[in-house]
């Protein structure tokens, strides 16, 4: 059995320690949250040193997240991160039959926090396959549709995919915040898979130290696994995003 505060390490060296990060964990302690584990202390824990913040995940997201070994490092990629010379590309499985490809470009803003303004967000998608599978969700229709989409977001805004594919009426499976309740019902309590099916599986950048050209790759989970397999998607993924 995997050990559930044992993150796999996808990419190493002085500078800088990348995770492919589980579902259902937040990346570090927040005011809004009861949470007891946060990946930060528990990742320190595992590799005995301190980690720096670079750029963060959703609690219910999963996939590549990188740290620094040092404030030096965090503070060098995560003016990468400010200047959008990092590619963030996501996959995610949604409501409904995409577009081949589309922009969204609809402002959002942190709606924890009352008083913040809408910012500007954009998110490039490409739709990798559809399928219907013979499965009444709700009581209109006998059958379901889905979509896997590969999403490259330009901006970076809190909740920013999940937002702007509710927006385009085709929200993330298993996204409680945003997403369609009867899904979201019949995949976590019908099917028994309690996970929001978004993931970070690529991200790449120049390093700023070595001037290497870095692309980190984290496969998708068994969870995810499963839901591909029920949705008739499963092969529609990439061959190297699917787990060994």
């Amino acid at each position: 059995m995997s050990n559930p505060d044992h993150f796999d390490i996808l990419f190493e060296d002085d500078y800088f320690i990348a995770i492919n990060k589980p579902e259902g964990i937040l990346v570090h302690r927040s005011g809004i949250s009861e949470d007891t584990r946060f990946v930060m202390q528990l990742l320190r824990d595992q590799i005995g040193a301190l980690i720096y913040t670079i750029h963060r995940l959703d609690r219910a997201t999963s996939g590549v997240l990188v740290y620094g070994k040092s404030a030096e490092a965090a503070g060098a990629l995560a003016e990468h991160y400010r200047e959008k010379t990092v590619e963030k590309e996501y996959t995610a499985i949604v409501r409904g039959w995409t577009d081949d490809s589309g922009t969204v470009d609809y402002a959002v803003k942190d709606q924890d926090k009352p008083n913040a303004p809408f910012l500007d967000a954009i998110s490039h998608y490409r739709t990798l396959g559809r399928s219907v599978i013979p499965h009444a969700i709700g009581y209109k229709y006998q059958t379901a549709r889905f979509s896997l989409v590969e999403v490259a977001p330009e901006t970076g805004r809190r909740h920013q995919i999940r937002k702007h594919f509710a927006h385009i009426l085709h929200p993330v499976i298993g996204d409680k915040r945003h997403g369609d309740n009867k899904h979201n019902n019949y995949f976590f309590d019908t099917l028994l898979i309690p996970r929001m099916h978004l993931h970070a599986h690529r991200l790449a950048f120049t390093h700023p130290f070595s001037r290497e050209r870095m692309e980190i790759l984290a496969p998708v989970d068994a969870l995810f696994v499963k839901a591909l397999e029920i949705t008739e998607l499963k092969s529609f993924l990439p061959a190297h995003l699917l787990p060994d």
